[in-house]
């Protein structure tokens, strides 16, 4: 008898879900406060960023593997403990490389765990509930993205028990007891009905490359660009290549690798998942530029910087619920309307900003990042439901780990691309004209987007 999950269990896998995405975000307005009681530099901070980043991405993958092999459920349940772990000892860090080392620990334990949420969704779920789930699934992602910035901004100021920016960490731990709970009475267990062994090799190339690429364009611009950096940013290409080669062959001789070239033949990872790189790395970009640019630089509070975008979670959280429907009815098309819409918002934001910065307040925002939000609702929970189209149950677990690994690497690549614009900008020219370079970049990468979502056509 196929394994059946329950709306309860649907409830419990989407809250590990949340967990590692809003970790990503929750940080960036903490960052300040965790500067002036840990006498943090600029670098060592971008790694309490990174650190997390980067080892979530590059074990992803493997994460999905492990848990297609001994069990997506028994995976579940030690990355959910794992993750409480690493949380704890990330909010009782007594000094800055401690709380990077719990970071990156942190993001091996989120990639042991994030995995199993769509495998489990993809072998547990059929029909209509499955289109439902995954509809569900991009909306808890999204939602938890924006939803961590605002979060982090409320429990840093309220100071708990004065944990001050520890509570941003430690508020993981109560969540991730009552997700083990729940899991274990709601998740059932799901594996590959043909295992396959881990692939070393591979293993060792992503993360190289994954590593050689994010950790430079991280931590360049603040360690005043050493030769390591340009050293590895010269390996990058040469890794990524050797990736490909090592895989290549192991598919073509009958292996399965860790990233099975053929799975990328497959129409949604061909045509959605490029979609998924522009998007990720302009919206990780966005928060990560938002949030400084208004503490740094308008001198708002956590909370005021946290809750400017709460209009963007709003408009999401309702295109989200609107989305299924009008798929059904308009197709693909919803994407390409969802990045007109959000190039809408970008841009009206941008023109706000160059207009008004200096009296610029979170009400004068709302126009902005309400119609994003809106747009990005549209496109996001579809194009996650479209990688995953065609995708056989026994590989669930790489492949989802492959979309996951795609849209977390984008993520930090924003952070690390357009974070060293802004940062690099804002001393020179301003903080006004620093933000609006990035927002005028992020536009470049929602069209880009838009034109993609034509290709889509194909699929309905």
């Amino acid at each position: 008898m196929a394994p059946v999950l329950s709306a309860i269990g649907l409830f419990t896998v989407l809250l590990g879900a949340s967990l590692p995405l809003i970790d990503f975000f929750i940080v960036n307005v903490a960052l300040p406060a965790i500067s002036s009681d840990l006498h943090a530099s600029a670098a060592v901070l971008e790694l309490v960023v990174a650190g997390y980043g980067v080892a979530y991405a590059v074990l992803l993958v493997l994460g999905g593997r492990i848990g297609d092999t001994f069990g997506r459920r028994r995976l579940f349940l030690a990355g959910m403990a794992a993750f409480g772990l690493t949380s704890l000892a990330c909010g009782l860090a007594p000094n800055a490389w401690t709380l990077v080392g719990a970071r990156v620990a942190q993001g091996a334990a989120a990639a042991l765990m994030m995995p199993q949420v769509l495998a489990t969704i993809h072998s547990a779920t059929r029909g209509k509930r499955h289109a439902k789930a995954l509809s569900l699934y991009g909306a808890t992602a999204g939602l938890s993205m924006v939803a961590g910035q605002i979060l982090g901004g409320v429990l840093v100021a309220a100071n708990i028990a004065g944990t001050d920016w520890r509570a941003v960490f430690l508020v993981n731990v109560p969540v991730a007891l009552v997700g083990l709970v729940l899991a274990v009475r709601t998740v059932p267990e799901t594996r590959s009905a043909h295992p396959t062994p881990i692939d070393g090799p591979g293993t060792a190339l992503l993360a190289v490359s994954l590593v050689t690429l994010l950790a430079p364009l991280t931590e360049g611009r603040a360690a005043g660009w050493p030769v390591w950096t340009w050293v590895s940013l010269a390996i990058f290409p040469f890794a990524a290549y050797s990736f490909y080669a090592v895989e290549r062959r192991a598919d073509r001789a009958g292996r399965t690798p860790l990233v099975p070239p053929s799975l990328f033949e497959l129409p949604g990872m061909r045509r959605a998942l490029p979609m998924v790189l522009p998007f990720s790395i302009g919206f990780g970009g966005f928060m990560f530029v938002i949030a400084v640019a208004l503490q740094e630089g308008l001198h708002y509070g956590p909370v005021a910087a946290g809750l400017a975008l709460a209009p963007m979670a709003a408009a999401f959280f309702v295109a989200s619920l609107g989305g299924p429907r009008l798929i059904g009815r308009y197709g693909s098309r919803v994407v390409t309307v969802g990045g007109l819409l959000q190039a809408a918002g970008v841009a009206v934001l941008a023109v706000t900003v160059a207009r008004d910065w200096s009296n610029l307040t979170v009400l004068d925002l709302v126009p902005g990042v309400t119609l994003a939000g809106f747009g990005q609702g549209l496109q996001l929970p579809l194009l996650m439901r479209l990688v995953l189209t065609g995708v056989p149950a026994e590989r669930a677990g790489v492949g989802s780990g492959v979309m996951v690994t795609a849209q977390q690497s984008a993520l930090a690549l924003g952070v690390a691309t357009l974070g060293t614009l802004f940062l690099s900008l804002a001393p020179s020219h301003g903080m006004r004209d620093a933000l609006v370079t990035v927002l005028v970049v992020q536009l470049a990468a929602v069209v880009v987007t838009a034109l993609m979502s034509l290709r889509l056509t194909a699929m309905d």
